[in-house]
């Protein structure tokens, strides 16, 4: 008995021909590239050093010395944009890895057993999806105190639920398809029907999401950071340089408009690489969200 795996009859060349061809795809690509290899960039060069403190040159506006101005200490903002990237980045990864490592097992699990045991797991993921980033962090820092790795573990309990409703759904819809009773025919288990074709079956509805839970993972710490909850001086953030930015916006709306900006382009990118991923791989998956 032969075993049926959807498997997209492109080639890999016309898969790419579609992509550059796709505007969303090209455009969030190119954005999402290009903040990424600022953010390792900055692990080698910085226009100045963002721990340096020149009062002397607090708050000046853009100029060639200082591309997106300084700050209230006479901190370089594009130095600090570059620096903050790489920590948002390796916040928002790290969190959404979480999210899929233990998400995407459990929504599989509850699809494959069905009844009860889906009935209590889902329950659960409810429960825990009550509760928003914003609360665990606060949770989180009354306990153990303010930082980015307690950041990431909220955000990353946050995207548990949300990854094991995105894995169950799809896993029910491909259950009753007919390969997976030959599978079981054939004498399969649930766990490795689920592994060798229930989940290679919705891995483009799993690529989709982790592109957007990424993003939200970005405005995530942004926020936490703005509220005092993530990354702690010196370490650069975008929330925290917003938060620094809100009470100088007459005097020095700069410090504010830059990393703003740099919020808003990153998880544009991300939110157009997602779209175009979806239109590429999946045309019936347009919007996950």
């Amino acid at each position: 008995m032969t075993l049926r795996i959807d498997i997209p009859d492109e080639t890999f060349r016309s898969i790419l021909a579609k992509a550059f061809g796709n505007t969303a795809f090209v455009t969030g690509f190119v954005i999402t590239v290009l903040i990424l290899a600022m953010a390792v960039v900055s692990y080698v060069w910085t226009p100045f050093d963002v721990t340096r403190l020149v009062i002397a040159d607090k708050t000046q506006g853009p100029s060639l010395a200082h591309w997106f101005g300084t700050d209230h200490f006479g901190r370089d903002i594009l130095s600090m944009i570059m620096v903050g990237a790489r920590n948002s980045i390796a916040v928002a990864l790290v969190a959404v890895g979480i999210g899929m490592g233990v998400g995407v097992p459990l929504g599989a699990f509850a699809a494959a057993r069905g009844g009860l045991v889906d009935e209590a797991l889902m329950r659960i993921n409810d429960l825990v999806f009550a509760f928003p980033a914003l609360l665990s962090a606060i949770m989180i820092t009354a306990i153990f105190g303010p930082g980015a790795v307690n950041a990431i573990i909220a955000i990353g309990i946050f995207n548990i639920p949300v990854f094991a409703r995105v894995t169950r759904a799809g896993a029910l819809a491909i259950w009753p398809r007919e390969f997976i009773l030959a599978a079981r025919a054939a004498g399969k288990s649930s766990t490795q029907i689920s592994i060798e074709h229930v989940l290679p079956n919705i891995a483009t509805l799993l690529m989709v999401q982790g592109t957007i839970q990424f993003a939200l993972g970005i405005l995530a710490e942004a926020g936490l950071s703005y509220l005092g909850l993530g990354a702690q001086p010196p370490m650069p953030s975008w929330g925290r340089m917003l938060f620094d930015a809100q009470t100088r916006m007459v005097v020095a709306p700069w410090m504010a408009i830059f990393p703003g900006m740099a919020i808003v382009v990153t998880v544009l990118g991300l939110n157009l690489l997602g779209d175009g991923i979806a239109d590429i791989l999946d045309p019936k998956s347009r919007r996950l969200r």
